[in-house]
């Protein structure tokens, strides 16, 4: 059974950071590209960060600079560290597994874990 678990979301300030963890199992982890998505109230879900099998990573332009995809295959888990926080990026954001080198391509989804930036 694939279980993809995402952690780390919570209320922050603006300016503030997070670290996001998913954590996955059921899956030979480090074949899989991995993905972050976010869906805001209201909008479509979007890819923000993604990094492929081989570790390549690419980002949404909204976020460059702020945002870090990384993976520990060590560990079965992908992080994204989300830094300089803007009340825009208030969203549910859910974690992705992927063909190997196509991250659009999502196999599994995580449940999400909320994120909200508010002073």
């Amino acid at each position: 059974q694939v279980q993809l678990v995402e952690s780390g979301g919570g209320l922050v300030q603006p300016g503030g950071s997070l670290r996001l963890s998913c954590a996955a199992s059921g899956i030979s982890f480090s074949s899989y590209s991995m993905g972050w998505y976010r869906q805001a109230p209201g909008k479509e879900r979007e890819l923000v960060a993604g990094i492929t099998n081989g570790g390549m990573t690419n980002y949404a332009d909204s976020v460059k600079g702020r945002f870090t995809i990384s993976r520990d295959n060590a560990k079965n888990t992908v992080y994204l560290q989300i830094n300089d926080l803007k009340p825009w990026d208030t969203a549910v954001y859910y974690c992705s597994a992927a063909w190997p080198n196509l991250v659009r391509r999502v196999l599994y989804w995580g449940l999400g874990t909320q994120v909200t930036v508010s002073s």
